[in-house]
């Protein structure tokens, strides 16, 4: 019984092919359309700096490893503080709130180690680029006020992004297909559920229990 659904739903499903398609090329469409005209391109831009040791000696113990590792902790929300922030938009003339900038921006420390990643996204490639570049110079000196120690130093400076992270057409052509695929499908079943006329020979007789004796074909008019 499932056997023989399961071959009329595939029936039903290449029949209906066109319903499939035209859902397909719906779903693609739209999403090329989104893609290219409305979503809004967004560049990231990356800083790297390095928390490096103040102590003349090389030996390090359990205890300056673990206050290294602090530091990098403390370091991370002094990053994305409201005083730091605040002054990276009066630098760089920003129509921007701070929350607005916070938003923006990406903090994460790297495993095992001292270094920082400051990511910033802005429509803009050259604008992001800025922020970023801005954020660490304000943040070395934030250090130096709060702590009176220089033991910041940046590792990689911030790039300007050749192509926005979030639009990639291939890729992204790639899920609208499928996703138009899968939708196409899902209609044409939603379309063999809800048809309630009889298919087959076979389910005539596996609804009324009798034996089908004959077929009229379906002629036409001529």
């Amino acid at each position: 019984m499932d056997e023989i659904n399961l071959k009329e739903m595939f029936r039903y499903i290449l029949s209906k092919f066109y319903v499939v398609l035209l859902v397909l090329v719906a779903v693609v469409s739209m999403g090329e359309i989104y893609s290219i005209y409305i979503k809004t391109p967004m560049y990231n831009s990356t800083t790297k700096i390095v928390l490096t040791e103040q102590k003349q000696n090389t030996t390090l113990t359990t205890n300056d490893v673990t206050l290294s590792n602090n530091l990098v902790k403390t370091y991370s929300e002094i990053i994305k503080s409201r005083d730091v922030l605040s002054k990276v938009i009066d630098d760089l003339k920003l129509n921007l709130t701070v929350d607005q900038l916070a938003g923006r921006l990406s903090v994460n420390s790297v495993a095992n180690t001292q270094l920082i990643n400051i990511t910033v996204s802005d429509e803009n490639a050259e604008m992001a680029q800025r922020i970023a570049s801005d954020i660490a110079k304000v943040f070395k000196a934030e250090i130096a006020s709060l702590y009176k120690i220089d033991n910041v130093q940046i590792v990689d400076k911030a790039t300007i992004a050749d192509s926005p992270y979030n639009v990639n057409i291939a890729k992204q052509t790639l899920e609208f297909l499928l996703i138009g695929l899968a939708a196409g499908i899902g209609v044409v079943l939603v379309m063999f559920y809800l048809d309630n006329t009889i298919k087959s020979s076979k389910t005539v007789e596996d609804k009324v229990g009798l034996v089908v004796l004959g077929v009229v074909p379906s002629a036409g008019r001529k």
